[in-house]
């Protein structure tokens, strides 16, 4: 049988944790609070990001990530993206020598600018072909309520990516593989940064046609930074990029989509972060990706304008009509 560990108790981690054990896997979730992991091996639920959802038989949780390690042949990491360098840094001693580490998170780390799976490579001291990604439109609520959902699980390494896609393949969760790693990672991350300014239209009281227009050209920008770090452009056509990008930008289930709304409603930041109950990834991962665009030489104005509203304190009134004001040019830009 084989076994996984996921390291992150929080929607998405519990929802994986799900799908891997309808698949067959006999998995162990790590979390840092006695209470929740008793809730999980006693209740059979995750009273605090999944409430109401039953957890099959073959989840349980430890506090100890020596634990919940031992033996995985698959190590899911299903932390806050900002948070992963210096979780990693304890558990890394802790893993098996020939896990395969597997990242859910979508962000760019803040100062280095780098992937989830540059800093797993880095920090676990592990080559490329024994980090994976998974990916795609996945809203945890849907996921844990085993709605029909597909997803795309990238590695280097091609068979590495079909192990993975074996391992989660479930009647309701259909995985793809992919080996286009960068593309895969920089749809996941850029997607958030899009939800924010489409929820800052919402709440703006702005229309459909101007989220679609925010939607499409979104992608227009992750494209450009996509190809000029090497990425396929098939990519974002597909279930990393558009596929996600629809689904985090249309769901109130979403939460950087929510975030913005608020933004756009007029709340300030720090009223927005009092009032949301988990990580919105886009709202930090905006600057790195910023920095992304600029060390690459890629024009990214709608990234540039969620960082303006969000860290900088730009009405998003005057944000919008610079972005409208912005010199015509060809669609192909």
């Amino acid at each position: 049988m084989t076994r996984c560990a996921v390291f992150g108790t929080g929607s998405w981690g519990t929802a994986f944790a799900m799908v891997l054990a309808d698949a067959g896997c006999e998995v162990t979730l790590w979390g840092r609070r006695a209470a929740l992991v008793d809730a999980v091996n006693t209740g059979r639920t995750n009273p605090d990001y999944l409430p109401g959802v039953e957890l099959p038989e073959g989840v349980r949780a430890t506090t100890d990530p020596a634990e919940a390690a031992r033996g995985a042949d698959f190590t899911v990491l299903a932390v806050p993206s900002q948070t992963l360098r210096a979780n990693l840094a304890e558990w890394a001693p802790l893993l098996p020598s020939d896990t395969v580490l597997v990242s859910l998170m979508k962000g760019v780390e803040l100062g280095t600018a780098k992937r989830m799976s540059e800093v797993i490579e880095e920090v676990a001291k592990v080559p490329a072909d024994r980090v994976a990604v998974l990916t795609g439109p996945n809203l945890a609520k849907e996921v844990a309520a085993r709605q029909p959902a597909a997803a795309v699980v990238a590695c280097a390494d091609e068979s590495v990516a079909q192990r993975l896609q074996a391992a989660c393949h479930t009647a309701y969760f259909r995985p793809y593989t992919n080996t286009d790693v960068v593309g895969c990672e920089l749809g996941g991350a850029v997607k958030n940064v899009i939800a924010l300014a489409v929820g800052i239209a919402t709440g703006m009281g702005l229309g459909d046609n101007a989220k679609a227009s925010l939607i499409t050209r979104g992608l227009a920008e992750t494209t450009r930074l996509g190809l000029a770090m090497g990425a396929d452009a098939h990519t974002f056509a597909g279930l990393a990029g558009m596929g996600d990008l629809v689904a985090t930008c249309s769901s109130p289930l979403s939460r950087n989509n929510t975030f913005g709304t608020n933004l756009g409603r007029g709340m300030s930041l720090a009223e927005t972060i009092a009032v949301t109950k988990q990580t919105a990834e886009g709202v930090k991962s905006c600057e790195s990706v910023r920095e992304l665009a600029r060390r690459h030489g890629v024009d990214m104005p709608l990234t540039e304008t969620v960082v303006e509203i969000v860290h900088e304190g730009k009405p998003p009134l005057v944000a919008l009509k610079e972005l409208m004001s912005r010199t015509a040019k060809p669609e192909r830009h």
